[in-house]
């Protein structure tokens, strides 16, 4: 290591002695540090050190739309879109403490079916038995595909998913860096807001109540129109998931399109839910299982909890999108969508639209029949 790497190591300690101080960053200062962590400046030892620090004092809104921007600058692969048509994304930050199935892709697929164009950006799994990118390649999508086959996907089928960890789409240092970290840190909240078409309306889940608000404040800073923030909770238990809960209070903080933001907390009884076991939203113990019982969620032939949880949080994609004016109507435009076969074809235009070889991934789909 020359004279120049040992300064910038000492200077890169400095901060990290101040996020374990519990110093705050500004946004400048956050950026310059992601910045070095992106093109490998200091040492795997000062990088890790950064993350865990900065999860452990809890991250600001300027810290985290500062990593934001040194990621969507540096490390992301832009596309455009053709249309007019809201484009909407949801997805959750990971790390919450009560794992379920996947609820985030059910609700996509469903408020896709129900016309809304749906940009999604995840990952594989880091702290859950089967992440978004591992369940859509189960099901038959190519999630190692360029951004350019996301977006026709988006366009032709209404659902894309940008695979946060493929350096087709984060090509300098994302894959790097989560494939070899086993915690959740300020990336899973940054680099998911660092989407290639960066849509300006979004559904998004919080590992913890105490992120809604610094989250859409972010949000509003880089340029979203509309959002909805939450957390839910499970009666009974402090463990909580980052999606809308169908196991107990939901908290919710909404960006509207004048720049207000609000803050509300519903309950399932809300809107004439059943209140169910969280045991019932857990993804199967075999992953292998799993993309069947999923599949037969969305062809309309499981009810109870994985049901509810499903067309509530499409709900809220429906009511974000413009598509409704109340959760509770868009709780019934989900429930027409799932109960049809509306979603399924959505399923299969998805698999066959993002794929290098749309017959292969229909094969694998339908084994799962």
């Amino acid at each position: 290591m020359n004279m120049q790497e040992l300064a910038l190591n000492k200077e890169f300690g400095g901060l990290i002695t101040r996020l374990i101080r519990r110093e705050n960053l500004d946004r400048d200062e956050a950026n310059k540090a992601f910045e070095h962590i992106l093109n490998d400046d200091v040492t795997a030892m000062h990088q890790g050190a950064f993350l865990a620090a900065l999860t452990a004092k809890g991250e600001t809104a300027h810290e985290v739309a500062g990593s934001w921007e040194a990621i969507y600058e540096l490390d992301t692969n832009k596309v455009s879109l053709n249309g007019s048509n809201p484009v909407v994304e949801n997805s959750g930050t990971g790390m919450d403490t009560f794992k379920t199935f996947n609820i985030s892709t059910a609700a996509s697929i469903i408020a896709a079916s129900g016309g809304i164009r749906m940009a999604r950006h995840g990952a594989r799994a880091i702290t859950s038995r089967c992440g978004t990118v591992d369940l859509a390649e189960a099901l038959g999508v190519d999630v190692e595909c360029h951004v350019d086959v996301v977006a026709k996907s988006i366009e032709t089928a209404g659902l894309g998913l940008f695979n946060g960890m493929s350096p087709l789409i984060h090509p300098m240092a994302l894959g790097r860096i989560l494939s070899q970290i086993s915690f959740g840190s300020t990336l899973n909240i940054a680099a998911s807001l660092a989407n290639p078409v960066m849509p300006d309306r979004a559904v998004r889940g919080v590992y913890a109540k105490e992120m809604i608000l610094p989250v859409v404040e972010v949000m509003k800073a880089i340029g979203f129109k509309r959002a909805l923030v939450l957390h839910g909770g499970i009666n009974r238990s402090d463990k909580g998931m980052d999606e809308a809960s169908v196991c107990g209070t939901t908290w919710c903080a909404e960006l509207m399109e004048n720049g207000d933001i609000s803050q509300f907390q519903f309950l399932p009884g809300d809107f004439s839910l059943e209140c169910h076991d969280p045991v019932d939203l857990a993804p199967e113990v075999d992953i292998i299982n799993e993309p069947a019982r999923f599949v037969a969620l969305i062809r309309g032939r499981e009810k109870g909890a994985r049901y509810d949880a499903a067309i509530l949080n499409a709900a809220l994609i429906f009511y974000v999108a413009g598509k409704v004016d109340t959760i509770a109507a868009g709780i019934e435009a989900a429930a027409k969508a799932l109960d049809g076969n509306g979603a399924f074809e959505t399923l299969e235009n998805w698999v066959s639209s993002q794929n290098s070889e749309p017959e292969q991934g229909l094969k694998k789909l339908d084994t799962l029949l």
